[in-house]
C-alpha cells in the first residue's frame, strides 16, 4: 500500500513516520510538505479559498502517483481536507485528528485539548460532537521552541500547560509534533493521553482493509 502524507509543518514528519514504523511498517510512505501553509494561515488568521485549492493540488499530485490513501498531518485545515476527501472519494482521505477524536469521545465526556498552534483551537473544536465538554488549552511558546530546534523546551512547555487539564477525563494532543511529550504529560496529569499519529495509522489500516 502506498500512503501519501501531506504536511504543513515539518515537525510532523518524524512522529508520523515513527508511528508507521511501529504499527504498519509494510506501508510505502511518500511525504509532501508545504510549510508555507501554516505560516500563511497564522498571518491571515483564517482559511481561504486559495488555501483549499493548494490542498486540492497536492492531493491531485498524490493521487497521480498511485496513492492508496492520503493522511494529512496539519490539524488546523479541516475544511480544506474535507474538500479533498469529497473530490477523491472513495479513496481514504484522513484528517489528522479524525481517528483520535473518535477514540477520545468513546473514552470520556470532558476532554482536554492541548495545542501548540493557535489556529488549531479555532478549527478543531467543531470536529468534536456537542455531547462532550471540550477544554481547550494553548501551550504558548512551545512551537516557537521547536522551530528553534529546542525539543526539550517544547516538551517542558507542553507538560507545564497540561497541568491545567488535570480535571479532565483525558487529554488529547492536537499536533503530531507533540506526540513525543505524551508519556510525560500522562505522568504529570495522571490522565490518559491520546496522540494523533498512532490513532491515524490504525484507522487508515482499517479503512484499507489491512489486518
Amino acid at each position: 500500500m502506498r500512503i501519501t502524507l501531506i504536511h504543513a509543518l515539518k515537525h510532523s514528519i518524524v512522529p508520523i513516520e515513527a508511528a508507521f514504523a511501529r504499527l504498519w511498517p509494510q506501508a510505502r510512505l511518500m511525504n509532501l510538505l508545504d510549510d508555507s501553509l501554516s505560516a500563511d494561515l497564522a498571518s491571515e488568521g483564517k482559511l481561504t479559498a486559495r488555501m483549499t485549492e493548494r490542498f486540492l493540488t497536492m492531493a491531485r499530485y498524490a493521487a497521480s502517483t498511485g496513492a492508496d490513501g492520503i493522511l494529512f498531518t496539519c490539524s488546523a485545515f479541516g475544511p480544506c481536507i474535507e474538500a479533498v476527501a469529497r473530490e477523491h472519494a472513495p479513496m481514504p482521505v484522513l484528517k489528522p485528528n479524525e481517528a483520535m477524536i473518535e477514540q477520545a469521545v468513546a473514552k470520556g465526556k470532558k476532554i482536554g485539548l492541548l495545542s501548540t498552534f493557535p489556529p488549531t483551537l479555532i478549527s478543531m473544536p467543531p470536529e468534536f460532537p456537542s455531547s462532550v465538554q471540550l477544554v481547550p488549552k494553548l501551550a504558548e511558546g512551545a512551537l516557537a521552541a521547536l522551530d528553534r530546534g529546542d525539543r526539550v523546551e517544547h516538551d517542558r512547555i507542553v507538560v507545564e500547560a497540561s497541568k491545567d487539564l488535570r480535571d479532565c477525563d483525558l487529554i488529547a494532543l492536537a499536533q503530531y509534533s507533540m506526540a513525543p511529550a505524551a508519556e510525560r504529560v500522562a505522568e504529570v496529569t495522571g490522565k490518559p493521553v491520546l496522540t494523533t499519529p498512532d490513532s491515524a495509522v490504525k484507522k487508515l489500516r482499517a479503512m484499507l482493509g489491512v489486518g
